[in-house]
């Protein structure tokens, strides 16, 4: 069969390849055209473009590449005419892909399958009338998504989540020890505070300073900060001119394997870091902080911003943004996840919690006997 496949980011490059590897495990036959990255064209297939090309977030960087993604929402459409798959595979990223889907169904009458939903219980609600329209099956990575969803009247798949089968298969061959690994990054021999500062440049530039300012009133603790992928080191550079902090690239998951504690900018890296079962802190920087925390009280739709604790459905995690998001803040709660035992317990029985409720690894393989066995009949 023919699979038209779309990831406009760096994670849905990730969640894609191992989705295509899984499907063709059920499809000897299977056959690719996708927008993604680097991971998917390993597996095989044909890129049409890649996800740096594509991948502006926020009002304003859409508004000065507007021009930009019309032209590559055009051209994915035609791309997907000439092609006539069998199945249109999207990954996440719902500015582009709900307006694909509705394309897709409206106009070329295929199917639509949606691998890893965007995150409407946090806001957003009405897009559920889209997926309702557009989308034929939903494949869902959080367990509390399913409930959500029957909510409003729309029946999804949980199949499990991505970052329990990457975190499960790096562990089963990681050996390295933690003298090897510092060794290797020619770092101390003393304990590492990640620092995780997210995978755009907007998110590196709000959260890294305050990250490293902080990090350096613990000179018993190494800084190790996670290199994000797609970005340049030297875009590090004026960050950390003036500290000790050291940079590490493609080395995310070695480093949560050494490291005692972590600063964690918002995302699946917070979901990561308790996989790795480090205490953390979950620090976002927002403009205009006063006023974005009465906004995230008043009109979202969930308590949380860390996937940690919205999968707990309690507060196991520390979430310092908005007006809470400080270098005061920041340092009084690493105080406690350094020297209180207590702190360090009662986050890892949370972390239990978390792990329990998103079940055995293989979400991939899932997803892709769903898709496989839907097509099929």
């Amino acid at each position: 069969m023919k699979y038209y496949l779309i990831a406009g980011e760096a994670s849905g490059d990730l969640h894609a390849a191992n989705l295509m590897r899984a499907l063709k495990k059920e499809d000897a036959e299977a056959d690719f055209r996708f927008w993604g990255g680097d991971l998917m064209q390993t597996v095989g297939g044909k890129l049409v473009k890649h996800y740096r090309e594509m991948a502006y977030m926020g009002f304003i960087p859409v508004i000065l590449h507007l021009h930009t993604i019309l032209r590559n929402m055009e051209h994915c459409r035609e791309d997907i005419r000439r092609y006539q798959p069998n199945v249109v595979i999207l990954i996440d990223y719902p500015g582009f892909n709900l307006k694909i889907a509705r394309f897709v169904k409206t106009e070329l009458h295929l199917p639509v399958h949606y691998y890893i939903s965007p995150k409407i219980w946090a806001w957003k609600q009405y897009r559920i009338n889209a997926f309702r329209k557009h989308v034929d099956r939903m494949f869902c990575i959080f367990p509390f998504e399913p409930a959500f969803f029957s909510k409003l009247n729309y029946q999804v798949d949980y199949v499990g989540n991505p970052s329990v089968d990457s975190v499960c298969e790096f562990k089963q061959h990681y050996t390295e020890s933690f003298i090897e690994f510092v060794r290797k990054h020619q770092l101390e021999e003393k304990p590492i505070l990640a620092l995780l500062s997210g995978s755009r440049r907007q998110e590196i530039k709000d959260n890294l300073p305050t990250m490293l300012e902080v990090s350096a009133r613990y000179p018993q603790y190494q800084a190790v900060i996670a290199g994000a992928p797609g970005i340049d080191p030297s875009y590090y550079t004026k960050f950390t001119q003036g500290y000790q902090a050291r940079i590490v690239f493609g080395e995310t998951y070695p480093l949560l394997q050494h490291s005692r504690v972590a600063l964690v900018t918002s995302g699946t890296a917070t979901l990561e870091t308790a996989l790795f079962r480090v205490p953390q802190i979950v620090c976002y920087y927002t403009p205009a902080g006063k006023l974005i925390s009465f906004v995230f009280r008043h009109f979202f739709h969930t308590p949380y911003i860390s996937l940690v604790n919205l999968i707990a459905g309690k507060e196991i995690v520390q979430e310092l943004f908005g007006a809470r998001f400080s270098k005061t803040t920041i340092e009084k709660e690493l105080n406690r996840l350094v020297d209180d035992n207590v702190s360090r317990d009662k986050i890892q029985e949370g972390y239990d919690t978390v792990i329990r409720l998103l079940g055995k690894p293989g979400a991939a393989s899932r997803a892709a006997s769903l898709i496989f066995q839907t097509l099929k009949n």
